[in-house]
């Protein structure tokens, strides 16, 4: 009887650890999943991608100013007066984000090559190397075509002026000397309507960047439209 009795017991008891066994696992299972998902909910939201264009301060308006552009022709506001202007900042000598907000550019030469109401402009943040024939060639780069895209220079205290008061802010001192003339946000491409209003800025470094503009350059027309 007792061999009987210590040959059923022993699998059963075999049994029941197992069981507690694959209880304790599922346990185990389920608290991982429960404080997974406790710090899911704790876990602060990731900040919403940040827009692609920022809003121009209201102040922020085209100021008179008489430039060079490449092809060593006088460029004046008046010339320009009423129409859009796409508007960005170079320094020649610049290797990485010049280049690509340049292309931007292009894109958007090419975009609005059936828009007589949009004027590129281009001024130099270092007119000192920045000469015409510098300008010429550097935008030859881009297939600049010189009645619709203009590079400008001038004297720096021209440039300088008409960037600070229409387009920029000053870098902070720590980053001042990164760039000529200590400008911030110069990857920023600027669109100014036919009044002479800054209206916004968009990332130049940003692919989608010139479709965005031309959309809002479409926005402005409808604009204009129902004044």
């Amino acid at each position: 009887m007792s061999g009987s009795d210590s040959g059923v017991a022993v699998p059963q008891r075999r049994a029941d650890a197992g069981g507690r066994d694959l209880k304790l696992f599922y346990g185990f299972i389920a608290l991982l999943v429960a404080v997974g998902a406790g710090l899911v909910l704790l876990w602060p939201a990731s900040p919403a991608p940040q827009p692609l264009t920022s809003e121009a301060q209201s102040h922020r308006r085209l100021t008179a100013f008489a430039l060079t552009n490449q092809l060593g022709q006088l460029t004046t506001s008046a010339g320009v007066a009423g129409k859009f202007l796409v508007v960005n900042f170079i320094h020649t000598s610049c290797s990485i984000s010049c280049l690509q907000v340049n292309h931007q550019m292009a894109e958007v030469q090419r975009l609005t090559k059936a828009q007589p109401d949009v004027q590129l402009l281009s001024l130099t943040v270092d007119p000192a190397s920045d000469t015409p024939p510098v300008l010429a060639k550097f935008g030859a780069q881009f297939g600049t075509d010189p009645n619709r895209w203009q590079m400008l220079t001038g004297r720096k205290s021209d440039l300088y002026a008409l960037i600070a008061t229409s387009f920029l802010g000053r870098a902070p001192a720590a980053q001042a000397d990164l760039m000529p003339g200590g400008f911030a946000d110069t990857d920023r491409i600027a669109v100014v309507d036919r009044s002479g209003r800054v209206r916004r800025y968009f990332d130049g470094m940003r692919t989608e960047t010139p479709a965005a503009i031309v959309t809002f350059l479409d926005a402005l027309r409808s604009e204009s439209e129902k004044i």
